[in-house]
């Protein structure tokens, strides 16, 4: 689906769909919206700058008098000019009756509140009951509609609790009657306009192809690189976003109280941190696998852990970094166990590919864990055929790193010569490097052999009951 629609967006225009006959509503559909506060407004002002018949749906009136004036409910760069010049052209009306609404447009978008509910987790009584007033209308409606949420919501929300509301009260079926799509927004306070008609990105999580296809055609005049993803994707990629923002200013904010205890300047600090567009701001880091290692991150958080607590700054973020560390290499053992297996091998032991460093490699721990409880364990490491195990930088390692030295001791017995070795050894192959050779390894086991993946060896995850990966 997503290629073809991007190839759909990159071929199509509004003309040639309407020289292929295709119905307008194709090329300017008309769009209702539930909930006229901030993301609503927003949408509805701007939608309706790109052309198209905006219907807003809300229950307070003092919102639906502003927006039928031309006014904003709201306080937001440029979106009163937008909305007066929408009205202006007949392109926007507010309105209660949520029926003809839904009634007159091809489809309506859901941006009701979501507040925070008593027991911390997500309050969705206003997407229930805009659920139900979708499902009424579209009872009375015989032409195909597009359901699309814009509120935030925990993954499974849109497929759970919206459709089984629709469908029931309605009597239409997804994927024949309606479509569903889950469209994240990412519209900053005071700048939501601007970053509407310039998105950081656009992401759509479709039912099907139809109805990615009919909300990409909306996006194809602000952005023509849609992504498209599943719908619990597109669900968890609104929380991912916020969750990081506020790790960013948490990081920043513990940063700064420390360097203004001892005496430096925190923005001079971080205007050269982000410059760094190659590791500080980019993807690197930024795929769940296994546990951080090696020469520098432990020893810099330990360090920065240490500046803290010695000049009295609470730090909590940095603090929790070497926990939630471990957590990650508990979290391996724990599906190792799982898997009732008693001889575990190991694809890789240095902290990442392509390098024979050993200093505080989370494999190592791992081992030992599962040494401590009796396993049997082996490993192959192509970093390692030639390493001296007896050399003075071994010993030193083993001095300097007291809680591995046990496993680092029993390397040399441990390592195999090559991955037929570790086969004939194994009942599990613990995937620590991501790797041409390993993928090999892994595609080419014993099928009674089962695969603990670390690294996320492949872009799709394995179908197939023996393989598990750690956060995948």
């Amino acid at each position: 689906m997503n290629a073809y629609v991007s190839n759909y967006l990159r071929a199509k225009s509004a003309t040639t769909l309407q020289q292929q006959g295709l119905p307008l509503s194709t090329v300017y559909p008309s769009i209702s919206v539930f909930g006229l506060g901030y993301v609503g407004a927003v949408s509805m002002a701007c939608f309706a700058k790109l052309g198209y018949e905006m219907i807003g749906v809300d229950i307070d009136d003092q919102k639906i008098d502003a927006i039928s004036n031309g006014t904003s409910p709201i306080v937001e760069a440029q979106l009163g000019e937008l909305l007066s010049s929408g009205v202006a052209y007949g392109r926007i009306t507010a309105t209660k009756d949520f029926v003809t609404a839904v009634r007159d447009t091809d489809i309506t978008m859901i941006s009701v509140g979501t507040p925070t509910a008593e027991d911390g987790g997500c309050d969705t009584r206003y997407i229930s009951a805009a659920a139900r007033n979708i499902g009424e209308a579209l009872r009375l409606k015989d032409t195909y509609h597009l359901i699309v949420m814009r509120c935030s919501v925990p993954p499974g929300t849109t497929l759970d609790l919206v459709v089984p509301e629709v469908e029931k009260i309605s009597g239409k079926k997804l994927g024949e009657d309606f479509g569903l799509c889950y469209n994240p927004e990412f519209l900053r306070e005071g700048t939501a306009v601007a970053d509407f008609f310039d998105p950081p990105k656009t992401v759509i999580g479709a039912s099907d192809e139809r109805a990615a296809q009919t909300l990409a055609n909306l996006y194809g005049r602000v952005d023509d690189n849609v992504l498209f993803t599943s719908i619990g994707a597109a669900e968890m990629v609104k929380y991912a976003d916020n969750t990081w923002h506020a790790v960013k200013v948490t990081f920043a904010n513990e940063i700064g109280r420390l360097c203004k205890s001892i005496d430096v300047d925190s923005h001079e600090v971080m205007n050269v941190f982000v410059q760094d567009q190659k590791l500080n701001l980019s993807p690197y880091y930024l795929k769940p696998g296994f546990a951080f290692g090696g020469s520098c991150l432990p020893k810099e958080v330990r360090a920065m852990q240490y500046l803290s607590d010695i000049n009295g700054i609470d730090a909590p973020l940095v603090q929790s970094l070497t926990n939630s560390n471990r957590a990650q290499v508990q979290e391996a053992f724990d599906i190792i166990e799982s898997l009732g297996v008693e001889r575990v091998g190991f694809l890789g032991v240095t902290f990442k590919a392509d390098t024979d460093d050993l200093r505080e490699s989370p494999v190592l721990d791992l081992m030992a864990m599962l040494l401590e409880k009796g396993y049997e364990v082996s490993a192959y490491d192509p970093n390692l055929i030639d390493h001296n195990f007896s050399s003075a930088a071994f010993d030193y390692i083993c001095r300097t790193y007291p809680a591995i030295a046990p496993v680092l001791k029993k390397l040399p017995e441990i390592m195999c010569e090559d991955i037929e070795a570790l086969r004939s050894r194994s009942d599990s192959l613990v995937v620590t490097h991501n790797t041409a050779q390993f993928r090999r390894a892994v595609t080419l086991r014993d099928e009674t052999t089962s695969v603990v993946d670390l690294v996320r060896l492949f872009p799709e995850p394995l179908e197939d009951q023996s393989y598990h990966g750690i956060a995948w």
